[in-house]
């Protein structure tokens, strides 16, 4: 029997998660009201029940009853009752935008109130579910079938999960650093395929480039001493508690070297499966945008 309670910030993807575990074969009921979770607990209980997977959502829509559940998880485990708690988490800013473009009022801002006011009053409400969750998973830079693939992961394949989501981008230093990013490294250092007019048009993406770019020495010997150096912070990262980690891999204009040195990252590190992992090429097209305006 397994019975995991989805809670986290709203806007992080709840709703999401419900559905998505839901259609993997979990009785799902999103929103129960809190005095109700023991009931819910004591039926998968039942000798003979045909449920062995459910999950509930739980957030701060209960309302007054929400301050009731750090309570009654403790009666849960005074009971001897099993749960997992999945905590959802976002930065700010994303739920911000998000709100903004569902054009939904935040639970606790009210239909007047700043969003971020909101959210706010919803962090410091739900940072004792955030202390005890057993799955922190940060949607910021996820997108829906990249969630379904962490969930996955760690209710279907019951895969260890360190709780750390880990994005690999590329960019181009002349379109801005990202601001977001933890790590920032420059690959300008290398030969630059743009002068060489048949690679000029490709991208880190294909095979010409890649060689070309990874042939050089130079390439070689700074890729492994960069995932030497990523696989020792990842797991010192954990340790403190970081939930996503964004690294961004620069060159001039994000289409060749910073792509390809990106891509071998992110296929050295796809190895471990005890963290979530996405690669994203920010500036790949622009420069072919730029010419044509």
């Amino acid at each position: 029997m397994r019975f995991v309670i989805v809670t986290g910030m709203s806007g992080a993807g709840k709703s999401t998660a419900l559905k998505m575990l839901e259609d993997v074969g979990y009785f799902c009921v999103d929103n129960l009201p809190v005095p109700l979770i023991p009931k819910m607990a004591d039926l998968l209980r039942v000798p003979g029940t045909e449920i062995n997977k459910a999950a509930i959502g739980v957030d701060i829509r209960s309302g007054q009853s929400f301050s009731e559940l750090e309570k009654v998880l403790g009666q849960l485990d005074v009971a001897g009752m099993k749960y997992e708690i999945l905590y959802l988490e976002c930065v700010d800013e994303v739920l911000i935008k998000r709100y903004k473009e569902t054009r939904r009022s935040h639970p606790l801002s009210g239909n007047d109130g700043p969003v971020r006011e909101g959210i706010e009053k919803e962090r410091e409400r739900t940072a004792f579910l955030r202390k005890r969750a057993d799955y922190l998973v940060d949607t910021s830079n996820m997108l829906t079938r990249e969630l379904k693939a962490e969930l996955n992961k760690i209710f279907v394949r019951n895969k260890e999960y360190k709780n750390l989501y880990i994005s690999v981008l590329s960019f181009g230093f002349k379109y801005g650093i990202p601001a977001e990013a933890d790590l920032v490294f420059d690959v300008r250092f290398l030969p630059n395929p743009y002068y060489i007019e048949e690679l000029r048009p490709k991208s880190g993406n294909d095979r010409e480039v890649r060689d070309y770019v990874m042939n050089n020495g130079n390439a070689s010997e700074f890729m492994e001493k960069l995932v030497d150096m990523v696989e020792f912070l990842i797991p010192n990262y954990i340790r403190e508690g970081k939930t996503r980690l964004m690294i961004g891999i620069g060159c001039t204009g994000g289409k060749h070297r910073s792509v390809t040195l990106a891509n071998e990252l992110y296929e050295a590190l796809l190895k471990n499966e005890n963290y979530g992992i996405r690669i994203e090429h920010r500036d790949i097209g622009k420069d072919a945008i730029t010419k044509a305006k």
